[in-house]
């Protein structure tokens, strides 16, 4: 399987698995409102996304509570693989474990990249699928019809407020030990995720699922929410059990087969940021 460019639309079959960061200015067009919520004092959250090593992807995301008890999450990135999905996620847990994002020695087999099985015991297992629309549960993990695209420049913006409904119980008082992941690289450089760039996906190939390009599952980003004045201290993270991998290995299996048809230019612009 690989994912060809066309002048109308990118075909991507099969599903998608697919992520140190340190509080920054915001970028253009985010904002960080104070929140108050009866007996509780949430902050909104503003936090870097770091390209994992191999990704010259970067940007910015601000976590917003909501008067109501949700969250607005806002991500402005750039330097994505143009016109492509990129399935996102906020990773971690609230069990008292500490996760991070994985660094450059993260990546064990030298291939230059994280891959979904070097990365996962750093960020942890999916929190929330930070899809476009529809449910938010870690069963869209790999909703990749639902999930942001790239334009032809790279750039990708998302922004999408979720109900107290749609947060696992805990997400706002615990905002500071969950990550935002996203997944989708291009390698060889051709505006594409094809096996040419990085071969087949590991990962999903170890569960028994072929045709996928690891491309597309391996990490492009990643960044760790820490309220104004927290100091992460650039900790190591602590393994995560087994069962985080096997469940999101279960994920990919449920979604191979998915076929979804994206739109996209035939060409990105000569002055794409880096």
């Amino acid at each position: 399987m690989s994912v060809l460019k066309s002048k109308k639309t990118t075909t991507l079959a099969a599903g998608l698995a697919v992520g140190a960061a340190f509080a920054v200015p915001l970028a253009a067009g985010l904002s960080t409102p104070a929140y108050a919520h009866p007996g509780h004092s949430h902050e909104a959250v503003t936090i870097r996304l770091d390209p994992l090593k191999g990704s010259n992807a970067s940007g910015t995301a601000v976590l917003t509570p909501t008067a109501d008890g949700g969250l607005k999450v806002q991500i402005n990135d750039h330097g994505m693989t143009p016109g492509m999905p990129h399935a996102q996620h906020i990773h971690g847990d609230l069990s008292g474990k500490h996760f991070t994002c994985p660094g450059p020695d993260a990546d064990t087999n030298n291939n230059g990249y994280i891959s979904v099985e070097e990365g996962l015991p750093m960020y942890g297992g999916i929190h929330i699928s930070l899809t476009t629309k529809g449910d938010t549960s870690p069963k869209s993990g790999l909703a990749v019809d639902r999930m942001p695209v790239a334009d032809a420049q790279g750039n990708l913006r998302y922004t999408r407020t979720l109900t107290a409904a749609e947060l696992p119980a805990g997400t706002l008082e615990h905002l500071s030990m969950l990550h935002i992941v996203q997944h989708g690289v291009d390698a060889n450089g051709n505006d594409k995720y094809d096996m040419d760039g990085l071969g087949e996906s590991s990962f999903a190939k170890s569960l028994g699922v072929s045709g996928i390009p690891e491309e597309a599952t391996d990490g492009a980003t990643c960044g760790m929410p820490v309220p104004t004045g927290v100091n992460t201290g650039g900790e190591a993270g602590v393994g995560v059990e087994h069962q985080g991998l096997l469940a999101f290995g279960g994920l990919l299996l449920a979604g191979a087969g998915t076929t979804v048809a994206l739109g996209r230019r035939a060409s990105r612009s000569a002055n794409r940021q880096s």
